[in-house]
C-alpha cells in the first residue's frame, strides 16, 4: 500500500466502465479503492490524465469482458496493475482528444517521446518509487524476473542522472521538508531559483526569474493554495509542476483536471527523483484532462 493512502471506498471509477451489479459489489470497491492510485501511475507514465485514463479504462472493460482477469482483481493491486500492464504494453489505443487542440498536441509530443527511450525501464522505476511496490511485486505485475527489474531501476536512475540541470522553485510552509528537498534537487544536479511558504512569496520568486520546474505543496503556511500559487506561475509561462501533498485524495476524483505529477507525503527520496525525471521526460506544462 502506497505511503499516505487512506480508505477511498468512495473512489469514483471512470466514468462508462465501472463494476456493477450486486454479485460484483464487493470487488467493486475492492478495484475503486486502488483506482486513484492506478490512475496516478497511467497519468505519470503517459504524461496526461486523459491518455492514461483511457488506459485504465481500457483495462477495466478487459476485466468486465475476461471473468477469469476480473476474477483475479480480488487479490489486490497487484493484479490490478498487472492488468493495466497487459493492456499497456499489448494494446494501442486511439485516444479522442476533448476538443482542445493544445492538449492533444501535448499527448502527441509525450507519446513521441516515450518512444525515444526505455519505457520498461521507467515502468519499474515509476512502480518501485511513486507506487511503492517491493521489486518481486513489480516483477509480477511486468511479469518479468526481480533481476532484471533491480537491473531497470538502475538503469532508469543513471537516465535521470543525465537528465539537463534546470532551476527549480519549492513551494512548500515545512522549514525541514523544504530544505530536504533543497538537497534532493541539487543532488540531482539542479538549482534552486527560490523557496516559498506562501502564495505571495511565490509571486515574488517568479518576478525576479521564472523557474525551469515547480514542487509545490496545496496547502500552505497563510491558509494560501498551492494551487492557486501555480495557476499564477502557469499564467506567466508552461513550467513542469509536481505537487507534493498529505492530502492526494483532495486532487484524485476523477471530476476535474489534476495534476500529472502527484507525490504522497510522506515521501521517499526516490519517489520525488522519479517525479522529477518523468516532469522534465515529458516537459510538462500544466494539469492536463
Amino acid at each position: 500500500m502506497p505511503n499516505g493512502q487512506r480508505n477511498h471506498s468512495e473512489a469514483p471509477a471512470l466514468k462508462g466502465a465501472t463494476l456493477t451489479g450486486r454479485e460484483f459489489m464487493s470487488l467493486g470497491d475492492q478495484v475503486a479503492a486502488n483506482l486513484p492510485y492506478l490512475r496516478r501511475y497511467a497519468r505519470a507514465l503517459t504524461g496526461s490524465q486523459h491518455t492514461g485514463d483511457a488506459f485504465v479504462r481500457a483495462t477495466l472493460e478487459a476485466a468486465l469482458a475476461d471473468d477469469e482477469l476480473k476474477a483475479s482483481l480480488s487479490g489486490g493491486r497487484v493484479p490490478l496493475y498487472k492488468a493495466f500492464n497487459k493492456v499497456w504494453s499489448s494494446a494501442y489505443l486511439e485516444v479522442d482528444g476533448d476538443g482542445n487542440e493544445d492538449e492533444a498536441g501535448h499527448e502527441r509530443a509525450a507519446a513521441d517521446r516515450l518512444r525515444t527511450i526505455t519505457p520498461l525501464n521507467r515502468q519499474a522505476l515509476l512502480l518501485t518509487t511513486l507506487e511503492d511496490f517491493s521489486i518481486p511485486e513489480a516483477a509480477e505485475i511486468m511479469d518479468m524476473n526481480a533481476a532484471d527489474i533491480e537491473q531497470m531501476v538502475k538503469e532508469a536512475v543513471e537516465e535521470i542522472d543525465r537528465e539537463s540541470a534546470t532551476s527549480v522553485l519549492i513551494i512548500e510552509d515545512e522549514p525541514l521538508i523544504s530544505m530536504q528537498l533543497e538537497d534532493l534537487v541539487r543532488s540531482l544536479g539542479h538549482e534552486i531559483c527560490g523557496t516559498a511558504a506562501t502564495r505571495t512569496q511565490a509571486q515574488e520568486v517568479v518576478a525576479e526569474r521564472t523557474p525551469g520546474l515547480v514542487l509545490a505543496d496545496i496547502q500552505l503556511a497563510d491558509g494560501s493554495s498551492g494551487l492557486d500559487a501555480v495557476d499564477d506561475i502557469l499564467a506567466i509561462d508552461s513550467v513542469p509542476v509536481i505537487f507534493i501533498t498529505a492530502y492526494p485524495e483532495r486532487l484524485l476524483t476523477g471530476d476535474r483536471p489534476e495534476p500529472t505529477y502527484l507525490v504522497t507525503k510522506p515521501f521517499q527520496e526516490s519517489t520525488v527523483r522519479a517525479a522529477i525525471s518523468q516532469a522534465l521526460f515529458f516537459g510538462s506544462s500544466r494539469p492536463l484532462g
